[in-house]
């Protein structure tokens, strides 16, 4: 086990659950984001995410590692802990389990500590600063990137202008909806992946890819998962704002796909978040991986966009 303290508990219900049979990934980040809570209580900040709170913690980067599923009625729990302190922001980490302890999601998350008002920075108190000394932890090998490049994103690339030149497809239109805010009034983080997850279906079309098999052997199911994701956040849209996803292939190899994700305001042609995906195909009865045919593969090369970034 690591140095993380356990600041969440609770399960997966059905409802909850995608047509892949496991936790569809918005809930993923919805009970990360619980979690986060919990940390913040043992940061010293119990109101970080209340009303009534002045000071909260604003989320611009999250990296995720999805590494277990989890399927209807499993249970789930979290250690979350302190991988650095800066001047005004800090590198957090949450990792969901399952009921044994293994590792079945990790979330590092860079957040700043803002005022709950205007999303101002302001420097961490000394309280806090000992707090989080207690709560000190390293990122274990399992919650490291592997297939996605951390970088600091300096200037987005992200825009309508640039999806409408280039072609990337829209997957998701719509405005963003009172029961998708948080107690603030802003869009929750995994109303972004939510969103992405309920459009990328008119992205990959009708069939996933798979495998090269016997013509008369029978069909494969075959779906999707995410294996790694990034999301950088560039604003946080209020109810009634709205929101535009665009998304486009920056890659493939027999494994897996590379994708971007885009949502930006449609009116202004500002972005609201980009995300960075490694995506497979899954084989929905014997649940692991497969490999992409070579055919699907020339496709997915010959729709890549030059260009697709954060």
């Amino acid at each position: 086990m690591d140095e993380t303290v356990e600041v969440w508990s609770g399960g997966v219900n059905t409802w909850e659950c995608d047509e892949m049979g496991h936790l569809n990934v918005r809930f993923w980040v919805a009970k990360a984001m619980e979690a986060l809570a919990g940390l913040s209580r043992l940061m010293g900040m119990p109101d970080a995410f209340a009303r009534s709170g002045g000071a909260t913690l604003i989320i611009r980067d999250l990296h995720m590692r999805f590494l277990r599923e989890a399927r209807a009625g499993a249970c789930l729990w979290a250690s979350g802990g302190v991988v650095a302190l800066g001047e005004t922001d800090a590198d957090l980490l949450i990792v969901l389990r399952h009921a044994d302890g293994t590792p079945a999601a990790t979330f590092r998350l860079r957040a700043d500590h803002a005022t709950s008002s205007d999303l101002r920075p302001f420097p961490w108190p000394e309280r806090i600063r000992t707090a989080c000394a207690g709560l000190a932890c390293e990122v274990p090998g399992f919650a490291a990137p592997r297939s996605i490049d951390l970088a600091p994103v300096i200037q987005t690339r992200a825009g309508l202008a640039f999806a409408e030149a280039h072609g990337m497809t829209r997957i998701g239109l719509g405005v963003v909806r009172s029961d998708e805010i948080d107690a603030f009034g802003r869009m929750r983080p995994e109303m972004f992946i939510g969103r992405v997850s309920d459009g990328v279906a008119r992205l990959f079309g009708s069939t996933r890819p798979g495998p090269e098999t016997d013509p008369d052997a029978p069909p494969l199911r075959i779906g999707g998962a995410v294996l790694e994701y990034r999301v950088v956040h560039h604003g946080w849209p209020v109810a009634g704002e709205h929101v535009e996803v665009r998304s486009g292939f920056a890659d493939c190899n027999a494994r897996t796909r590379r994708v971007f994700h885009w949502m930006v305001d449609p009116v202004s042609g500002r972005p609201w978040a980009s995300a960075e995906a490694v995506v497979i195909s899954f084989d929905l009865d014997a649940r692991k991986v497969v490999d992409i045919s070579e055919a699907a593969q020339a496709e997915f090369r010959r729709q890549a966009i030059p260009g697709l970034g954060l």
